[in-house]
């Protein structure tokens, strides 16, 4: 309600009064920093809604000095040392630049309770919006977030526990379609190095490699089977348990790029007279193309994940799908097998490109 002239309301908020104008938050945002995209009329009534109710909140006030309501995005990643975070971030960046927007970003070091703190920072900051690479199993406090006003999407996970937009990888089929390269290859004898079931990435990832050998008329061998995360080290000492074995497996399927490594490691250091295993890998590796070395990967656009969250997140921002009416939406961003043994990048696998649903 609008104040009766007894002083100012406390605890406004932008979205507050777009709700009174019925415009959106990016409305009133452009509106107050005078930036392009609305017309002439619709500045002036939210300049005169602002200046009848006598005074800006303090949230209003810090974002219009650190770059304006709804143009500061916070993103928050697991691991700043991996380059698939730099290069999301790339992507988030280049939406975020389209809408006059600045990116703040956070880090958990993958631990759950950090992930909790740089939030409640990011908030204190007065970000506007949060793109997350969740660090743990259960968001019930990204929902609770969004509940009180501020658009969450989670970025290469699903949700749990929140209602929630979401961009993912295709970690099954990219997995499955590698394993069945594999054993169009002749391969019956497949190791899998992935990653804990407890992460999404790994569940979905382990679930493509067993569903290809199953269709193969293939039974996952535990012996086979290495599922851990760790660095590169304790990786390749895992790659070494695979191959080392007195009936070793002739193929290796590793989850992610840093496997990928420590399985080259591995079979680097194998004996020249050894019998020689062909690696596939989810994630593209830097270098791969001049390794020559019978190497295929499930490779797919780290920046598009970026830009498909940031996409999400804004679609809410300028009112688009307002987080009052949200339906969460969930974008599957399609892998391709690219075979460095013959550098042949064939057409993707999955033909179908992600879309909100």
């Amino acid at each position: 309600m609008r104040s009766s002239g007894s002083g100012p309301e406390t605890g406004l908020t932008m979205r507050d009064v777009a709700e009174r104008l019925g415009v959106s938050p990016m409305t009133v945002s452009r509106a107050l920093r005078g930036r392009p995209g609305i017309g002439a009329a619709t500045r002036e009534r939210v300049l005169a809604e602002v200046a009848a109710l006598g005074y800006r909140p303090n949230k209003l006030a810090r974002g219009l000095r650190s770059g304006g309501p709804h143009e500061l995005i916070g993103l928050l990643v697991t691991n700043l040392g991996n380059p698939f975070y730099s290069q999301l971030a790339v992507g988030v960046e280049q939406v975020a630049v389209g809408y006059g927007a600045r990116v703040m970003l956070g880090s958990t070091g993958a631990d759950p309770d950090s992930e909790h703190e740089v939030v409640d920072d990011l908030l204190e900051r007065g970000v506007d919006g949060l793109v997350v690479v969740p660090a743990g199993h259960e968001h019930g406090h990204l929902g609770a977030v969004q509940r009180r006003g501020t658009p969450v999407v989670l970025a290469a996970s699903p949700p749990m526990g929140a209602d929630v937009d979401c961009v993912l990888v295709d970690d099954f089929g990219g997995t499955r379609d590698a394993c069945r390269r594999l054993i169009e290859h002749g391969h019956r004898r497949i190791g899998f190095l992935g990653l804990p079931a407890a992460l999404w990435t790994g569940s979905e990832r382990f679930r493509g490699y067993a569903f290809a050998l199953d269709e193969a008329g293939i039974e996952v061998d535990e012996r086979y089977v290495r599922r851990l995360r760790g660095d590169v080290d304790a990786i390749e000492a895992a790659a070494h348990e695979l191959i080392d074995q007195p009936e070793p497996p002739t193929a290796l399927l590793t989850a992610n790029n840093r496997n990928t490594v420590g399985a080259l490691r591995a079979l680097r250091s194998r004996d020249a007279d050894a019998p020689r295993v062909e690696l596939a890998g989810f994630d593209d590796v830097e270098l791969a193309d001049v390794l020559h070395l019978p190497l295929t990967v499930v490779s797919y656009d780290p920046i598009e994940i970026g830009r498909s969250a940031a996409t999400l997140l804004f679609d809410q921002l300028s009112g688009t799908d307002p987080v009052a009416q949200h339906r969460s939406r969930r974008v599957t961003v399609p892998t391709t097998l690219v075979d460095y043994a013959t550098q042949r990048r064939p057409r993707p696998v999955r033909a179908t490109a992600g879309q909100p649903r």
